[in-house]
């Protein structure tokens, strides 16, 4: 179809121009002041999307939201759907492009993976900026008697550069700085990536980016970016990165995308001003959480929702036959017998079980979603079907966003109908008295299915000094492999009894919780042998060709 002007995909949520600032022809900015203007209207239903453990390749989550809401206009109601925006990263990496795919993504394709109005840059830019003012307050005589060994403040970028995760700054000389180690970590994991997706205003923005903590003064308290002076800098290099994008699918549905941090580093979810806007702009909003129900779900529900005030109303989780047979543990190569394919699915179903039995723990309905890829057969996704229903979905639909857009996902659109007009009875996962400990418990626990968690003395003792700062009613953001249920990427399926190990905890003060970090994690990924970037070119019109 032919793009429609930004202004006519406003139109259909009832905006006029007065609400946009236009970069171009397809795509603007949304004004901040439109949140008080539609809080009057009734909001719409709210569906969060998820998904099994994912394979490597992911299971086309973003491409099934979007499919869904489009869907849902099919049916003759007004739907948006919120998603993160694409992180260079993965776009270079391994992942390739980050929205969407076939006939259900958000365009312009190029604009939404490479840049899009520059959000990323800035919480680059504001998160560089804290590092050089931390740098430049040791050079200068140091008057917070801020500990060099204490800093926990790195540096961010949004590529993948594994050589950069550990560095010595300050060589060459007094004038160079002080000498120390430090590192890089990708822009999508950055607190200030966090703090942007959690602000519900240029106030608040203002307000969390000056608690943040870049290490320890020698009294024992901690410095701040407020304490810095670099606060207000921040918040205004930050100012239009807070207003959400509008853009448009395939099928000219409204799309906010907003908000970049990754799921198994952060938040992983977009930002809670673009879900305030949507949910009274829209009869249906779908908003997409990272990787599987163990992380960007679980952190949907114990740290955005706890921001933002909204209820959801029912959530799908999006299933492949890939994912179900490499969670079966077995590899399977070569042709497969009926009998063959029947163990490797039944096998990798305990996985997706687990994930029905944490949304069923929020309160919520779950609707799964099988996405249909081209090899699959018929067979198959039968089956599938049915091992979900046994395993407690409320509904399992067939869906084929990417061949047939809103037509191959018109059965689940009504199976969402459906489930949202039951009543839900969201909750959080833990109360936030709970000490900090027992919160990483709970997950590891109810979310994982671990038998406890085993605490390093380093993180025993983050622990101990953040309750006696008072931290210990944040909630906790989990960092660890979205591969698989535990901590460990080769444990597949539905892994019981292991014990999770937290190595390392850190706070996030300005973001509003405290990172927890398990097994093996790395907070800038590398390129792996044959980076998606290679195939990604111009032609000789100048058009970009590869992202898919």
């Amino acid at each position: 179809m032919a793009l429609l002007p930004i202004v006519d995909v406003a139109a259909s949520l009832g905006l006029d121009s007065s609400a946009l600032e236009l970069y171009g022809a397809y795509k603007a900015k949304v004004s901040l002041d439109l949140l008080a203007k539609v809080a009057a209207r009734p909001p719409g239903r709210y569906v969060c999307v998820t998904s099994m453990s994912p394979t490597p390749a992911g299971e086309g989550k973003t491409t099934v939201a979007i499919g869904l809401a489009q869907a849902l206009a099919r049916l003759g109601s007004r739907s948006l759907v919120t998603l993160r925006q694409a992180s260079l990263g993965p776009l270079f990496g391994v992942k390739g492009g980050a929205s969407g795919g076939g006939r259900s993504q958000v365009l312009p394709t190029e604009d939404a993976n490479l840049g899009l109005t520059g959000d990323i840059h800035a919480v680059e830019q504001a998160h560089n900026l804290l590092a050089a003012f931390v740098e430049n307050h040791l050079y200068r005589g140091n008057r917070l008697q801020l500990d060099p060994r204490s800093i926990t403040w790195r540096r961010a970028m949004d590529i993948e550069d594994r050589a950069l995760r550990s560095i010595v700054t300050g060589l060459g000389g007094g004038e160079n700085g002080v000498p120390r180690e430090t590192g890089f970590d990708i822009t999508a994991a950055s607190e200030v990536m966090a703090v942007l997706s959690l602000s519900t205003s240029l106030a608040d923005l203002r307000e969390r980016l000056g608690r943040i903590a870049v290490g320890t003064a020698e009294d024992g308290h901690l410095v701040t970016a407020e304490e810095l002076h670099c606060a207000g800098a921040m918040a205004a290099l930050l100012r239009a990165a807070l207003q959400p994008n509008l853009m448009q699918t395939s099928e000219g549905t409204p799309a906010l995308v907003h908000g970049a941090a990754f799921a198994n580093l952060s938040i992983g979810n977009s930002s809670v001003i673009a879900d305030q806007m949507g949910v009274h702009l829209a009869d249906y909003l779908i908003t997409e959480c990272g990787f599987g129900s163990d992380l960007g779900f679980e952190k949907f529900c114990d740290i955005k929702c706890r921001v933002s005030g909204l209820q959801p109303a029912c959530a799908v989780v999006v299933v492949t036959t890939r994912a179900l047979k490499h969670h079966s543990g077995r590899r399977a190569s070569g042709p497969q017998q009926d009998w063959d394919e029947r163990e490797l699915l039944r096998l990798g179903a305990g996985n997706l079980a687990k994930h029905l039995d944490n949304v069923r723990r929020s309160g919520l309905p779950a609707v799964v979603a099988l996405n249909r890829f081209a090899a699959d057969s018929d067979y198959e996704l039968s089956l599938a079907r049915e091992l979900a229903m046994e395993a407690g979905a409320f509904a399992a639909e067939i869906a084929d966003p990417w061949g047939r857009g809103s037509e191959g996902t018109e059965a689940l659109a009504e199976a969402v109908a459906r489930a949202c007009a039951e009543p839900a009875s969201f909750r959080p996962l833990y109360d936030l008295s709970l000490p900090l400990a027992e919160k990483i418990e709970v997950v590891a626990r109810e979310v994982y299915g671990a038998g406890g968690i085993a605490l390093a003395p380093p993180a025993r003792r983050s622990l101990a000094q953040l309750e006696d700062l008072g931290y210990d009613r944040l909630p906790v953001c989990v960092a660890k492999t979205h591969l698989s249920l535990s901590h460990d990427a080769t444990l597949q399926g539905r892994p019981e009894g292991f014990i999770v190990p937290v190595s390392r905890v850190r706070l996030a003060a300005g973001a509003g919780f405290v990172v927890v970090e398990c097994g093996d994690v790395r907070g800038m990924p590398g390129l792996p042998a044959s980076p998606a970037g290679e195939r990604i070119d111009l032609d000789s019109e100048g058009r970009v060709t590869g992202l898919q």
